[in-house]
């Protein structure tokens, strides 16, 4: 067998609803050299991590700490080890990731109870409220942004409904974080979960967590320490164990926390990673963040407007970093994004469920909300129309998005 080549992938503009093209400074501290996980500068490594992410999720929780896996791998820590089978856990679905949610909690055996709207909407304070009081859950479990939809669930006035109801208060969080306002304890959440791999500018990989003084109370409960590492002032099990040796967070949290008890060999590298995703974003400022994001992701629905392309969804409600746009009737749009993917190295996506086929999700996410990638794609997109066949406004889009950006930097 021949030795393969070095990995040489092509150029390519990330514009669709991630993973997006990473921040170089995050690339750069993938590539620093590893040190063991016990070792002073790693674990202060890790305190850093904490303290950083407190700081982007707007929160004091002390547990504040990295799952090592994916976004869903955050997702699934979360629900299985507050999750006891017959628990009742509400989930609003207005999206595909409403419907993930829902799933990994009927995996861990929670009794499952949901409520929708079509997507392209999101739900009131009141519908909540109305299901809460129906189904009485032990928790709410709700995506904030949807990029199937591209819509941004409100999340304001649901805390203090979970907390007059005593209802554990969770949210997916890994689209709209860092682009979009997020407020843990303002918005009395109990649990939020996360990756790195859209606003925040890195690879999927590291799902960044916090958890509120009240879920880790809850899952406490539940806490045990493994055979071979237990010593004599560590206590039994309290109420069954948790079903996922990985995704045990009180495990996890002894491992974070001042005691180090061995549970994985933390992922170095992504530690780098999100430790640096947070840096950038902070460096920045979180609001000089939102801003641009909100910037470019109005840019980017003005030019696609002024094209004459049709925007999905309740607008009052999308998200800032992506934005729906129905596929024109008689236009492949495949045969679409296969032409900006292959000839113009810029990548965009469809939607899934009834939306397959039917929009495409154009981003403007981290590293790429920015003047030049929205341009681009716009010129790009017309271009690609124009050898569809369509009849478009030559430069409309791009003149569009240029006053947006222009209006941004004047006031």
């Amino acid at each position: 067998m021949s030795v393969l080549s070095p990995l040489t992938p092509p150029p390519r503009l990330l514009m669709g609803p991630g993973p997006i093209n990473c921040y170089p400074r995050v690339l750069s501290a993938m590539a620093t050299q590893l040190v063991g996980q016990y070792d002073p500068v790693m674990t202060g490594y890790m305190n850093e991590v904490m303290a950083l992410y407190r700081d982007v999720f707007n929160t004091k929780n002390q547990q504040t700490f990295l799952v090592d896996g994916t976004s869903r791998a955050g997702i699934e820590a979360v629900l299985v080890s507050a999750i006891e089978p017959g628990d009742k856990v509400l989930v609003p679905i207005f999206g595909r990731f409403g419907h993930l949610l829902a799933e990994i909690a009927e995996r861990a055996d929670a009794d499952v109870h949901t409520i929708e709207v079509p997507w392209g909407e999101v739900f009131t304070a009141a519908d909540i409220e109305k299901a809460i009081q129906e189904v009485q859950p032990k928790m709410l479990a709700i995506v904030q942004g949807d990029t199937s939809t591209t819509m941004l669930q409100p999340l304001g006035e649901i805390g203090s409904i979970c907390e007059a109801h005593d209802v554990l208060f969770y949210c997916d969080a890994t689209a709209s974080v860092g682009g979009n306002p997020l407020k843990v304890d303002e918005w009395k959440l109990d649990a939020v979960s996360v990756g790195l791999q859209k606003c925040l500018g890195g690879p999927s990989g590291s799902a960044p967590i916090t958890l509120s003084d009240k879920f880790v109370k809850t899952v406490r409960t539940r806490h045990h320490v493994e055979a071979g590492i237990r010593d004599a002032h560590h206590e039994s099990a309290r109420g069954p164990k948790i079903r996922s040796n990985y995704f045990d967070l009180p495990m996890i949290m002894d491992y974070w926390g001042e005691e180090r008890l061995n549970h994985h060999t933390e992922a170095a590298s992504m530690l780098y990673c999100a430790r640096e995703c947070a840096r950038v974003h902070l460096e920045e400022g979180q609001e000089n963040v939102i801003a641009r994001h909100k910037v470019a992701g109005d840019a980017m629905l003005a030019g696609v407007q002024a094209m004459g392309l049709a925007p999905f969804g309740d607008l009052k409600h999308k998200m800032y970093n992506v934005v729906g746009v129905y596929i024109p009737d008689d236009v492949d749009g495949e045969a679409v994004r296969e032409a900006l993917l292959l000839r113009f190295n810029i990548e965009i996506g469809t939607s899934f469920g009834p939306l397959k086929g039917k929009i495409w999700r154009i981003g403007t996410m981290g590293y790429n909300a920015r003047e030049d990638a929205v341009l681009h794609t716009l010129q790009s997109l017309e271009t690609v129309l124009r050898m569809q066949g369509m009849t478009l406004p030559q430069g409309a889009g791009v003149d569009a998005a240029l006053a947006v950006f222009t209006e941004a930097a004047n006031d």
